[in-house]
């Protein structure tokens, strides 16, 4: 029979390689100011998020940059996408207000909109409201329930009064021609050439960002203080359910420092989906967990009396292959949909990979051996606390 669990130093030494790393990336993310570590996407920053594509394809990331600098847009991180478009990150930007009609086109329009008074019924009107042209110009918003009759013509009444330009829709792959939007995009085209295509454009302000990140941490925090509380009441048994949390945390730490290194290296953003993918990582991870312990569970009121480590190393090798089953299904299917899927769920995916294969492993080789130490540690303690008990050394 194999012993795993005289083995479990090595099994813990192997986690401490996978997570140290991932840690000293995590921590690589505050201390250079987002330029290393997590590279978080504009779900959690907020920005905008611009995707568009050059006739020229050999417009560079730099060139674009230079144009953004010239506009004001200094800040802004330029990269290449693997279809030979531009991804743009900068500040927010939104539509611009049109220009406030100036007090001469008002006066000018003052005496077309002394004909609204006749046209619309308003009893209430005070004599002032007919001694000139200028005055009825004044008191037609107060005499008239048509407001814009003081700032419309009376030839073009379905106009509506100049304030902010509305942001029409733009069909899908066309360049948006209006606001800021606009003209960055009059100034890159002047500049580089004609944009032929617009992927994706997407601005998210700093208060919605901010709300993500609250509900993001906030949601990881209950689902594992509810998972702590749920495997105590379950087994009996605080050290279960602290056991199966040092688990959790431990595949929490292996796929955010993955994305670390990842986003380090490669630029990997953590998005939106990101959270989701940690949610069901710790599902997968608990549910293994459980298989494991209830097993455990059951062994020992069979064998009553044996060493609690080989009951555990019996519990582990009964449900093996049971465990590796299960996670190789998920994968299979997770690896065919990171290899054919499209481009917005292969960050969501690889979470999935990682953290189910590290789940996996944290389930047989670090819940249960850590259980195991606990339960060693707790007997010699009592041993040493008893007055007058025999100190009973484990067996072999």
């Amino acid at each position: 029979m194999r012993d795993l669990i005289g083995k479990r130093n090595w099994f813990f030494a192997f986690s401490l390689a996978l997570t140290i790393p991932g840690i000293i990336f995590i921590l690589l993310g505050p201390l250079t100011g987002g330029k290393a570590g997590l590279q978080l996407s504009i779900d959690y920053t907020g920005g905008t998020k611009w995707e568009i594509r050059f006739e020229d394809r050999t417009v560079t990331p730099a060139q674009v940059k230079a144009v953004l600098a010239a506009e004001g847009y200094g800040d802004s991180t330029v990269q290449t996408t693997s279809d030979d478009g531009i991804l743009i990150r900068t500040v927010p930007i939104g539509f611009v207000e049109a220009a406030s009609p100036t007090p001469a086109a008002s006066a000018s329009a003052a005496p077309s909109a002394s004909a609204a008074p006749s046209a619309t019924p308003a009893p209430s009107a005070s004599p002032a409201a007919s001694a000139s042209p200028a005055a009825s110009a004044s008191a037609a918003p107060s005499s008239s329930p048509a407001p814009s009759a003081s700032a419309v013509p009376s030839s073009s009444p379905s106009v509506p009064p100049a304030s902010v330009a509305p942001a029409t829709p733009v069909p899908p792959g066309q360049v948006s021609r209006t606001g800021e939007i606009g003209a960055l995009a009059a100034a890159l085209e002047a500049k580089l050439g004609a944009i032929e295509s617009q992927r994706q454009l997407t601005t998210i302000g700093p208060v919605i960002s901010a709300e993500l990140t609250q509900q993001a941490i906030i949601l990881v925090l209950i689902g594992s203080i509810g998972i702590l509380l749920w495997m105590t009441f379950r087994f009996r048994d605080f050290r279960f359910g602290a056991t199966a949390l040092v688990a959790l945390v431990h595949d929490v730490i292996v796929v955010v420092g993955a994305f670390a290194v990842l986003g380090t290296i490669f630029g990997l953003e953590v998005d939106g989906l990101f959270v989701t993918a940690m949610l069901t990582i710790i599902g997968f991870s608990v549910h293994d967990t459980i298989v494991v312990y209830d097993r455990i569970r059951e062994n020992r009121s069979r064998h009553a009396g044996e060493r609690f480590a080989n009951i555990v190393n019996h519990s582990i090798l009964q449900t093996l292959a049971r465990s590796i089953n299960t996670s190789l299904t998920v994968v299979f299917t997770l690896t065919a949909l990171f290899l054919f899927g499209g481009d917005s769920i292969r960050p969501f995916v690889l979470a999935l990979l990682i953290g189910i294969t590290s789940g996996t492993y944290s389930s047989i080789f670090n819940a249960a051996p850590l259980l195991t130490v606990w339960e060693e540690w707790e007997a010699r303690r009592k041993e040493r606390t008893t007055p007058g008990r025999p100190v009973r050394r484990p067996s072999a």
